[in-house]
């Protein structure tokens, strides 16, 4: 049986012109082989699996050459042979990792003198040289700076950012970058072209681009792969070995929330789930595609996508029936998860309620709104119809009287008991009709005034309908007729009126203790103007809940009189206020003397 060589060594590049995706490394070297340019120390830093040791390897065998091409070996003549078949004496490979001592660099110290016997120069290459210790690295310095005429080092490192800077000063520093999936991509074909396989684009653009930019990861998927599908990789087969989530999934996740299923995306994540991938895997996919798809709307930036072929053309597809505002609303959520996953005890919920806010937003672009729904689906009860007021009784609120409308030829002078001042507006609200009737100069009372909230419907409520702002002193009312039983309904369920309301806001138990009841108007008073405000705001949850505890059908009104003087009625000493506080909260009194607690004076 033959021996088998992984495809990381078989088709590792022997030329400059085989390096993949290191152009403007190669470039430099060969200009400073065929220049005679050469310094006496080189930096190959850069990600794994990107060419640095190739190129250290391949610079090494081109400076060697007895007859060299241009800027390429020969491998012909007998340094190049005796470099191939690893027997050259004028070429040392170092690893730093295991070499990392001062007796090692010593040793290679005592090894630089040493005149090469074949070629021009002994090259030294050290490999993770950043392991080397703070000793050995400085027992190197003085040899890397001044070394004979014969010696050149190549370091190579993952880690430049250890190296210490006297070692970076010595050394010409080469940046090698990731491979992109696109040259990724065409080198796999060629190799799957030489070993009799064949391909979808699907599965080397899956392969090139879990290999994160490293070609001898890139390579050793693709052997992987090879070893399950044989000689034809399928694209859901090399998935399925690799043990990704396919694009597949994410392009009928994303149909499903474009459409506002929401149902259907969280079984697609459960399956997920099933096939062992991780809540936190499927959102940074989710995120990545979505943000391709953003990319590909516009052909201007759709060369950032790293995607070739067919699969290029999906998203291009899919994009163009996605909108910019459901994408960027999309990335958002999940960029938000993103940042909360690591740190949720329940991270299946989180991506859960994250694919229902994606969904809401496909809703909104179907126009679909829940909101919409609910009203087509469930009819709203019907209102009492009542007669429209005439258009001349809505007035807005004047300083000077107004004549009363007529329908005559000229006008009337008005009636002299019209001009009278009355007494001051009651707070009174009807449940008859409103009558038209001539406005009348506004007198100011010197009374507290009272201020009353708007009616709250349950059918506007439960049906989303605008809540009506009007009040006494503004536009005639129209609304549903009262309950005649509404005013005893109230004062029947007083008491539990109050512990609802003690519950809901216990701040505002004290002057709902004192509350009155006139047809369907519940009447306080309150000292000052920002509890005032406080209850206004709170309004309809309370009269909301004091309908449902008194089984009342028709709407109330809540008039909330501001009296200042209230606050001169409240004990002042200590004793007095907590009397005042135990009479109306029993309970304080029980506690007091369950834990036998006294007033400090």
């Amino acid at each position: 049986m033959e021996n088998f060589v992984v495809s990381a060594r078989k088709y590792r590049p022997a030329t400059f012109e085989s390096v993949v995706g290191q152009k403007h490394i190669t470039s430099t070297l060969r200009n400073a082989i065929e220049r005679g340019q050469l310094a006496h120390a080189y930096l190959f830093c850069g990600p794994r699996g990107v060419g640095k040791t190739t190129c250290a390897r391949i610079f090494a065998k081109a400076i060697n050459c007895l007859n060299p091409k241009g800027s390429e070996a020969c491998n012909e003549c007998e340094s190049c042979r005796s470099f191939n078949e690893g027997r050259s004496l004028n070429i040392h490979e170092l690893d730093a990792a295991s070499n990392n001592s001062v007796d090692d660099i010593r040793a290679l110290i005592e090894q630089v003198r040493i005149i090469p016997q074949v070629g021009r120069y002994s090259l030294f290459i050290i490999d993770e040289v950043h392991m080397l210790s703070q000793a050995a690295f400085n027992a190197f310095l003085k040899t890397l700076e001044e070394p004979p005429a014969h010696a050149i080092f190549i370091l190579a490192t993952t880690e430049k950012h250890k190296i210490i800077p006297t070692i970076l000063s010595r050394c010409q520093i080469y940046d090698f970058n990731r491979i992109r999936v696109e040259d990724g991509v065409e080198y796999l074909r060629y190799i799957a072209s030489q070993e009799g396989v064949t391909a979808d684009d699907e599965s080397l653009n899956l392969i090139a681009q879990k290999a994160d930019g490293g070609m001898r990861d890139a390579l050793s998927m693709f052997d992987k792969a090879v070893s399950f599908c044989g000689t034809e990789l399928k694209y859901q087969e090399v998935a399925h070995t690799l043990n990704v989530l396919d694009y597949d999934t994410y392009f009928a996740v994303t149909e499903q929330l474009l459409g506002g299923n929401y149902v259907e995306a969280l079984l697609s994540f459960d399956r997920v789930l099933e096939r062992g991938f991780a809540g936190q895997t499927f959102l940074a996919g989710l995120n990545r595609h979505l943000r391709d798809l953003l990319v590909a709307k516009n052909p201007t930036t759709a060369k950032l996508i790293e995607m070739t072929g067919t699969l290029m053309e999906r998203y291009r597809q899919q994009a163009a029936v996605c909108e910019v505002g459901f994408l960027f609303g999309a990335i958002d959520v999940l960029t938000d998860l993103d940042g909360k996953i690591r740190q949720s005890s329940n991270q299946r919920l989180l991506v859960e309620l994250g694919l229902m806010k994606i969904a809401g937003l496909g809703q909104k672009k179907n126009g679909d709104a829940p909101t919409l729904i609910a009203q087509q689906k469930y009819a709203l009860p019907e209102l009492t119809p009542q007669a429209a007021p005439a258009p001349q009784s809505v007035q807005p609120r004047p300083v000077q009287p107004t004549p009363q409308p007529m329908q005559t030829p000229a006008p009337q002078p008005a009636q002299p008991q019209s001009v009278q001042p009355e007494p001051a507006p009651q707070v009174v609200r009807s449940t008859s009709a409103p009558q038209v009737e001539p406005e009348k100069p506004r007198v100011e009372s010197t009374k507290p005034r009272a201020v009353r909230s708007p009616l709250i419907s349950l059918s506007a409520l439960m049906g989303g309908g605008a809540v009506s702002q009007e009040t006494s002193e503004t536009l005639p009312e129209t609304h549903a007729a009262v309950d005649t039983q509404c005013e005893q309904k109230l004062h029947t369920a007083r008491t539990e009126l109050l512990e609802a309301i003690r519950e809901m806001r216990p701040r505002f138990a004290a002057v709902f203790a004192d509350m009155r009841f006139q047809q369907n108007r519940v009447m306080i008073s309150v000292p000052t103007s920002e509890l005032q405000e406080e209850i206004l705001r709170s309004r309809t949850e309370l009269l909301t809940r004091m309908m449902e505890v008194a089984d009342i059908q028709c709407p109330l009104a809540l008039e909330i009189t501001l009296n200042e003087q209230m606050r001169a009625t409240l004990p002042i000493r200590l004793e007095d206020r907590l009397a005042y506080l135990s009479e109306r909260n029993e309970a304080l009194l029980n506690f007091r003397k369950s834990l036998g607690l006294e007033a400090e004076s």
